[in-house]
């Protein structure tokens, strides 16, 4: 029998922890957290379920880990597809849109939900990881206002509004009054939802347009102090 190498054994390691990590985000997305057990997350990843709590002690453990690795891969592409942006307002329109579309996805239970799930100390990791999230915001609006594209802000404060808007707005649109899971909307309003979404937010951070659409400077200089 061929000697399995010690990388062969790593990727193989990795490979199984991708499936369980998988099987969990789909079973999150189509059952939610409530009463999904480990065995579920076994059977669904095709996997024993001794192999699951080889790699995480308990439900808490996989839930953490789950968010904390959609939350990084998300943040590496969204940086990837900013940096071909140059306009602020166009960047934070990707990353509304980003958003919309990863919070529609992901069906990750809302802040206080974790909270109520998580360890103290748990709820802080994640927590200081989603907060790359908000600096990555808070470094869009701050350039909007420097290019004058955006008129002067707490800049801190808008980005802690423009996340509860999405979380709220993603709230609604995952669950029905009766706490149901909602039947898949249409491509197309979905769509025009997430293009209202989108312009709502530009709007409320004070973003201005010209007749053809493209951002417009609110000013028509910037403050020596901004221009920095």
């Amino acid at each position: 029998m061929p000697r399995i190498t010690a990388a062969t054994n790593a990727a193989q390691r990795a490979e199984t922890q991708r499936r369980i990590l998988t099987a969990f985000g789909e079973l999150l997305f189509t059952h939610g957290l409530p009463g999904l057990t480990m065995t579920d997350v076994a059977r669904h990843a095709g996997v024993g379920r001794t192999a699951v709590y080889n790699y995480y002690a308990d439900m808490e453990q996989l839930l953490i880990a789950y968010a904390l690795d959609e939350t990084e891969r998300f943040i590496v592409d969204l940086r990837d597809s900013l940096a071909a942006l140059e306009n602020p307002v166009d960047r934070l329109a990707l990353y509304v849109r980003a958003q919309v579309e990863d919070l529609s996805r992901r069906h990750l239970p809302p802040g206080p939900a974790m909270a109520a799930v998580l360890s103290p100390a748990s709820f802080a990791k994640l927590a200081d990881h989603v907060g790359d999230l908000n600096l990555l915001l808070q470094d869009i609006l701050t350039d909007g206002v420097r290019q004058g594209y955006l008129p002067d802000t707490d800049v801190a404060q808008l980005a802690r509004l423009i996340h509860g808007t999405l979380s709220a707005s993603a709230a609604r649109r995952n669950r029905t009054p009766d706490g149901e899971t909602p039947a898949p909307a249409p491509a197309s309003d979905v769509e025009l939802q997430t293009a209202q979404t989108v312009r709502f937010i530009q709007l409320g951070a004070g973003a201005q347009f010209d007749e053809a659409g493209k951002p417009v400077r609110v000013d028509s200089a910037v403050p020596d102090t901004l221009a920095g």
